[in-house]
Formats: C-alpha cells, structure tokens, sequence
C-alpha cells in the first residue's frame, strides 16, 4: 500500500488508542485553567480592550471572570498562551 494509506491507518490506531483511554505516543495536551481577570488586568487592558485584542466578545469575557462559565477549547489553550507569553501572542497578533 501507498504512504497516504499507511498514514491513514497510523491515524485510526492512534485514534482507536486514545479513544479506549490507552497512551500510544501520542502526547495530549491539557490547558490549564486560567484566572482570567488576573491576566487581563496584569496586561493593564480593560474588558473591552482584552475582548477586541484576543477576539473574545466582552458578554463571553465578563462570564469568564464572574465564574459563570470557564474558558474551553480553543479559547483556554489561547488564553494559557497569554497568560505565559504575552508579549510573544501580542507580537504575534500585531
């Protein structure tokens, strides 16, 4: 069989794998969670500064902080980013 078969096939094992709760040299990755007013207010930006800076709506950002809801996917591994690079992800985003 070709290489594209071959790395399809890798793929399933490695997704079976992960899927039954076994390591198979795949390394997860698990963010932490992130005090995010502490982050904000260290960078000195105001709610709707941090919002607009990062692409988060303010309503979303305000629930974050109040306790209502906690960051998830996409929007927690960003916000480790941020809370451990900041200048790095603001460079970045310029």
């Amino acid at each position: 069989m070709g290489k594209a078969f071959e790395s399809i096939r890798q793929g399933l094992i490695e997704a079976t794998e992960h899927a039954r709760g076994r390591q198979s040299g795949v390394k997860v990755y698990q963010p932490v969670a992130v005090d995010v007013a502490s982050v904000r207010e260290r960078l000195g930006f105001t709610q709707a500064q941090f919002a607009a800076r990062f692409g988060f709506s303010v309503a979303t950002l305000r629930h974050w902080e109040r306790g209502d809801r906690s960051p998830q996917g996409a929007a927690l591994v960003l916000l480790n980013l941020i809370d451990r690079d900041p200048k790095g992800i603001l460079h970045a985003l310029s």
